[in-house]
């Protein structure tokens, strides 16, 4: 009896359908379909076991430590996990990394228990190489860039379109020295699904955010990225005071919310202060040493009446990031690309108008 396969098709990403992965979690945390869950054949060392003998003896050496390693109680504690996602997710899809033996077996065993579900055919490998096309095309479509000071919103102007695509969210990075997030980073892989997903949902024009290639420890894809450069751009423009508070809610009270809600008050306040304090030292060899100095005491002062109720203390050493670190970076930037020409340059609401204009003016007919 054949075993059911599902084709390696973008659509089960789009429908949100469950997907067993049962591949060893190290493989998984290298890299998972978007959604999916781990519910692994072999552990780590199982895997690595076996995959010895597979090198030194062959397939059949390898098959036959595998089901000796995953036998008995081991066998059966993991169909069991198996059963009981399918009993919470009756229309769940499994895979492993190319469709094989792996989500094979796993699909046999099923059998046996009298539950019959498809693997997705080709695996892993191939859904990620429908999800990197999906990528890739998506640099030819029309692209608009959001620019602007720090500070300025761009990423909550892109959010507040319909065909806005947050790399940052997609990194889980501000793509700033201050941009960590308290949650562990995604790797690149799933940097990569997390964008491609997105885009799944964007079929036209497509509106982002100014950033450079790297975005925290993710880097852009490379002809996406060279899709960007060329791209019309939108400059936001605020001041000084405004954009202030915008970063004070960024680098301060979001930051705190995430921190507090993840590790509680004692532990989530030190790991902040920590987060904060690590990431001025790390801009020495820009701000100089006097600079980083300043900026330091300020910074703890500025913790120190945190403490006391007054957040707004934080102004004193933000202020000045701004204006003698961001700012004459950014406009340096500028100055590299001179020959870039602004649609539009103005307030963050008319910058959002014309952002939407423009992706109207993109989907007439004719147009895309």
């Amino acid at each position: 009896m054949s075993l059911p396969l599902a084709p390696a098709d973008v659509s089960l990403l789009e429908q949100g359908r469950t997907l067993i992965d049962v591949r060893a979690p190290v493989e998984f945390a290298h890299g998972a379909l978007p959604g999916a869950i781990n519910l692994p054949l072999m552990d780590d060392e199982e895997r690595q076991r076996v995959g010895i003998a597979y090198k030194q003896s062959g397939q059949d050496s390898a098959i036959e430590l595998g089901n000796s390693l995953v036998s008995g109680e081991v066998k059966a504690a993991r169909v069991e996990a198996w059963r009981r996602q399918l009993e919470a997710t009756p229309d769940a899809i499994i895979y492993c990394f190319r469709g094989g033996l792996r989500s094979q077996i796993a699909q046999q065993w099923l059998l046996e228990a009298g539950i019959e579900r498809p693997r997705i055919e080709g695996g892993w490998k191939a859904m990620r190489h429908a999800l990197c096309e999906r990528i890739d095309g998506a640099a030819s479509r029309p692209l608009l860039v959001v620019g602007g000071l720090t500070g300025c919103a761009k990423t909550a102007l892109v959010n507040g379109l319909d065909n806005g695509l947050d790399l940052e969210g997609c990194a889980r990075h501000k793509g700033s020295a201050f941009g960590r997030h308290p949650l562990p980073a995604p790797s690149q892989i799933d940097f990569e699904h997390a964008m491609g997903l997105r885009l799944l949902s964007l079929p036209g024009p497509v509106v982002l955010e100014d950033e450079s290639r790297h975005i925290g420890s993710a880097n852009i894809p490379l002809r996406f990225w060279q899709g960007m450069e060329p791209a019309p751009r939108i400059r936001v423009e605020m001041p000084l005071d405004w954009r202030l508070r915008q970063i004070h809610k960024d680098y301060i009270d979001d930051l705190w919310s995430i921190y507090q809600h993840q590790f509680g008050d004692w532990l989530g306040w030190a790991l902040m202060r920590k987060q904060l304090s690590s990431a001025l030292g790390r801009l020495k060899k820009r701000l100089g040493s006097a600079r980083l100095a300043r900026l330091s005491r300020l910074q703890e002062l500025a913790f120190r009446e945190h403490e006391r109720g007054n957040r707004q203390a934080h102004e004193a050493w933000l202020a000045p990031l701004l204006t003698e670190y961001y700012d004459p970076m950014y406009r340096h930037q500028l100055e590299k690309h001179s020959e870039r020409r602004f649609l539009h340059v103005g307030d963050w609401e008319s910058c959002l108008a014309a952002a939407r204009q423009w992706s109207d003016d993109q989907q007439e007919p004719g147009r895309f």
